[in-house]
């Protein structure tokens, strides 16, 4: 069983062209409990953040919700995230999920939120809203 919070705030998924220049803002005076997270490839940028936070040049998709597993984690757990996105899956509920140092989050449509928390809880987990 996981202690899972839902992180106040919607989140949006952006990509962004290769050698892109993310604005200071997108990082900068994160609130308690904000993700930002940025994923570099010869293709493109991808990041994930607030809504708020998301540059004006990228091709975003927002409305998503973030699910933290309380942490921190002791090292690298086996099965951690799969607890979470089994369940998620077997639900039909999309997913898209980024790892930390200390833990891992989970994101999901907003329109789907009710239906992935319950998914979540009758897999054990307890959902901290």
């Amino acid at each position: 069983m996981l202690d899972v919070a839902l992180l106040p705030g919607e989140y949006a998924v952006c990509r962004l062209p290769a050698g892109s220049t993310l604005p200071s803002r997108t990082w900068s005076e994160l609130g308690d409990g904000d993700v930002v997270t940025v994923s570099w490839t010869a293709d493109g940028i991808s990041l994930i953040c607030p809504t708020g936070r998301a540059p004006e040049q990228a091709v975003v998709e927002t409305r998503w919700r973030c699910l933290r597993i309380v942490g921190p984690l002791d090292g690298p757990l086996t099965g951690t995230l799969a607890a979470l996105v089994d369940p998620l899956e077997r639900a039909r509920v999309n997913v898209v999920a980024c790892s930390t140092y200390d833990t891992d989050h989970v994101l999901v449509p907003a329109v789907r939120l009710i239906e992935a928390t319950s998914a979540l809880e009758r897999a054990g987990h307890r959902v901290h809203r």
